[in-house]
């Protein structure tokens, strides 16, 4: 832009105050004079990397993870560019921090939290109380963090009502960090657009006692509606959502287990959804028992999988791996749900989304605890999702290691100190033969004797959402279906270079993460152009010329980076 002109001022707040275009301390000397800039910041310009270099070294500052948080927080909320920086060149150090388990704190704390999360008037994510209800279109509208063109409508929502979140239960408003942080994750992991996501809580009150007393509790002061308005309520949101952006991909998490059956059953036919909980877990956990099966040395058919806990992810899981033995392995599908011993006479109504699993022929025995179940059943794989710290004892782990040579054991309760088992308790008691993956990361283990160090692999969900969404997004599919699931877990299993599977490893390392998305996203793509489900034309071209390799090109090419944003900003003030 030619310094002669003069954009108008509220051009200039535009650029200079969005959390997206602007750079701060980055912005060229010439964009600075062209926008009035000059003196707002010290003089010196500087490199991309040098800023990731100060950000980091205030990130190690800081003496708590909560502390991380709020930082990290403020980082993405002010400079976009910056924070995916940061957090794509330094995954490892910033994804526990981002997501899980740093997220469950702050979930918990986050009405006193909140409003150093961002500057004012920069939200946070889009608040849906259950008395906004003749009123939510206008105020989905008003969701607009950064300056957007016609062209950037959002592309992925991912909500929450706050009543599950991780194993922690009924946060209420707090859990908006589980939706703002799962988008995090499919920016950093697969590249969608930042500016193209809409987190979102809704809001229809809290059981939890405490939140109710907090002075500082930020959501509505009420007990949670009953389902005669907590369904039509969801209906309004989502028939919002869907008019004003009929290319939404809709993602449910942390819902109550019952709810999230209900609305995945209700909507997965007719609406462009999935439910990460349910879909995306078992997806992951599917993708790393494939890869299991092959360290055990025990065909397929012959694994017993015993499960303890029967919520959503648990079942879940159950029912990808069940497919799994039906597609893959030829048994019916009265033999692949065989899994676990939930007893249809046990004493007591059983949910509805444990049936399906339910048993009938334990001819009246019941099982009380996991060693009783393990005696019985004699597994060669313990699922753990029971949220009960402690569950895999020493003599549930000895006895696993007793009847296999190589068990496979995965605690995959969040957070960490819910965990059934740690991988230092699994590796002891198992004299070092267990298969292990978590659902949250665990520090290695060095065995004092040998010396030797192992790694433990973990279920992380974001090896399959980001993927699986992304390919949805570009194949625009009329709905979710299971065999996309099915396709997800696939290639996040075939995913494994030849160095990970010479170490062992039942997953990627998370610095592959983009590549692993990409070939998850391409696998996604072409089953819903071999469904015929896919609406793109360029999509379903790509595919049908057979080219893997262009294919994952492809994908590649719309992940969205950090590199662009600079130009973009240039470009944008070039048009004031």
């Amino acid at each position: 832009m030619p310094v002669s002109q003069k954009p108008n001022p509220s051009s200039i707040q535009q650029i200079s105050k969005s959390p997206y275009l602007n750079q701060s301390t980055a912005t060229p000397a010439d964009l600075r004079s062209a926008l009035r800039l000059s003196g707002l910041s010290p003089p010196n310009v500087e490199s991309f990397e040098t800023q990731k270099k100060r950000a980091l070294t205030q990130l190690r500052s800081k003496t708590s993870d909560i502390e991380k948080y709020i930082f990290l927080a403020w980082l993405r909320n002010t400079n976009v560019r910056l924070f995916y920086g940061l957090v794509t060149d330094q995954l490892e150090e910033t994804l526990p921090l981002i997501y899980t388990p740093t997220v469950g704190a702050a979930c918990q704390n986050y009405s006193s939290i909140y409003p150093f999360l961002a500057p004012p008037g920069q939200p946070d994510g889009l608040f849906l109380s259950i008395n906004d209800l003749p009123n939510l279109a206008q105020i989905i509208q008003n969701y607009k963090p950064y300056p957007q063109d016609p062209s950037l409508t959002p592309q992925i929502a991912v909500i929450t009502d706050g009543s599950r979140i991780l194993g922690l239960g009924d946060l209420g408003v707090g859990g908006m960090g589980i939706p703002v942080g799962k988008l995090q994750l499919y920016v950093a992991g697969a590249g969608v657009d930042p500016r193209r996501t809409i987190p979102i809580t809704l809001d229809l009150g809290t059981n939890n006692e405490e939140k109710l007393k907090d002075e500082f509790y930020l959501g509505l002061r009420q007990k949670r509606v009953g389902d005669d308005k907590f369904f039509p309520f969801v209906d309004a949101v989502l028939e919002a959502l869907t008019t004003l952006y009929p290319k939404l991909l809709i993602q449910f998490e942390d819902f109550s287990s019952e709810h999230a059956f209900q609305l995945l059953d209700k909507y997965q036919p007719r609406k462009f959804c999935f439910n990460d909980d349910i879909q995306g877990t078992g997806a992951v956990i599917l993708a790393g028992f494939m890869n299991a099966i092959n360290l055990a040395g025990i065909p397929a058919k012959n694994h017993k999988i015993l499960f303890f806990g029967a919520g959503s992810a648990a079942v879940g899981v159950a029912k990808q791996l069940a497919a799994f033995f039906v597609n893959d392995h030829g048994m019916s599908e009265d033999e692949a749900r065989e899994m676990g011993l939930v007893t249809l006479d046990r004493g007591d109504k059983l949910a509805e989304h444990k049936l399906y699993f339910a048993r009938k022929d334990n001819k009246g025995a019941q099982y009380p605890d996991i060693s009783s179940v393990i005696k019985h059943v004699k597994p060669t794989a313990l699922f753990g999702l029971s949220s009960q710290s402690g569950a895999f004892s020493e003599e549930v782990l000895k006895s696993m290691a007793g009847l296999n040579d190589r068990p496979i054991v995965f605690p995959l309760s969040n957070p960490a100190y819910q965990a059934e088992c740690s991988f230092e308790q699994a590796m002891i008691h198992t004299k070092g033969k267990v298969i292990f993956a978590s659902g949250t990361a665990f520090p290695k283990y060095t065995d004092p004797q040998s010396g030797l160090t192992s790694s433990p692999g973990q279920g992380n969900n974001m090896y399959i959402f980001p993927g699986l969404g992304l390919g949805s997004i570009l194949a625009q599919p009329a709905n979710i279906s299971d065999r996309l699931i099915y396709s997800a877990a696939r290639a996040c299993a075939n995913a494994l270079t030849v160095e990970e599977r010479t170490q062992g490893l039942l997953y990627p390392v998370l610095p592959r993460i983009r590549q692993v998305s990409a070939e998850v996203a391409a696998a996604v793509v072409a089953e819903a152009v071999a469904e015929g489900t896919a609406t793109s034309e360029e999509v379903v071209k790509i595919v049908k010329a057979h080219d893997k390799k262009a294919l994952v090109e492809f994908v590649k090419s719309r992940m969205w980076t950090t590199d662009g944003v600079a130009e973009e900003a240039t470009s944008f003030a070039s048009h004031l």
